[in-house]
């Protein structure tokens, strides 16, 4: 059984009076461990494939099945409950939380897990040395550069030790050097965690880091297939 399995999955947007059409008719398996990129330009749908996936959004029809859950079947605190237990993400804005220090953002997916204390520092300072930051781990984000934010978003998505790990544009607000540092790292982590890993990207440089390259093109695959 795939890991995640999306069939005919649609998404249409209201805009006034006006449906706008993002995905049309989606169907795609990723199996537990894979390393997928969602190739496309803007506009293509990747993004929102991205969300629905996550259960960040709902699809207009067609169903979406992740660790064998039917997310259709639950609802929002359920919903969110097994996303935190089973996905971590990472943005390409970081979406770090300003007022709380690199610590504390790694550590927050773990409140709600009810883990104990000691439990969670213990995870949280082992993931901010395997990314390279435990020196850093009192300062808040706004002392930190683009690409040790990045890795603070990395060490934030694995600490629940996700079956599934989601990356939107993950380079995109990066240069070219530091955002190859990042793909390196989620490699790594792909491989060491064992953790299926999704990341989108317009960019073919960033998309070699995948075993897999799916390419959409408005709302629809284009083609799915083995990286070169």
């Amino acid at each position: 059984m795939p890991l995640i399995s999306v069939r005919k999955v649609e998404k249409h947007y209201q805009l006034g009076k006006t449906q706008a059409p993002a995905l049309l008719g989606i169907d795609l398996e990723v199996d537990a461990g894979e390393r997928l990129c969602l190739m496309g330009p803007s506009g293509s749908g990747k993004s929102t494939l991205l969300n629905i996936i996550g259960c960040i959004d709902s699809s207009s029809a067609g169903s979406v099945v992740i660790d064998g859950q039917d997310t259709a079947e639950l609802d929002d605190a359920s919903l969110s409950r097994f996303r935190n237990k089973t996905m971590g993400f990472v943005f390409q804005s970081f979406n770090l939380i300003p007022v709380l220090s690199v610590f504390e953002n790694v550590e927050y997916p773990l409140l709600l897990q009810d883990l104990p204390s000691k439990e969670r520092k213990n995870r949280v300072l082992a993931l901010l040395e395997r990314v390279g930051l435990a020196e850093y781990w009192r300062r808040n984000p706004e002392n930190l550069s683009g690409g040790q934010r990045q890795r603070v978003a990395i060490a934030r998505a694995l600490v629940t030790r996700p079956r599934l790990v989601i990356a939107d544009e993950p380079t995109a607000a990066l240069d070219h050097t530091t955002g190859a540092t990042i793909m390196d790292l989620m490699v790594e982590m792909n491989e060491s965690f064992e953790s299926t890993l999704i990341f989108s990207s317009h960019d073919p440089a960033v998309a070699r880091y995948a075993r897999r390259i799916v390419r959409l093109a408005d709302g629809r695959i284009d083609s799915d297939g083995a990286a070169a």
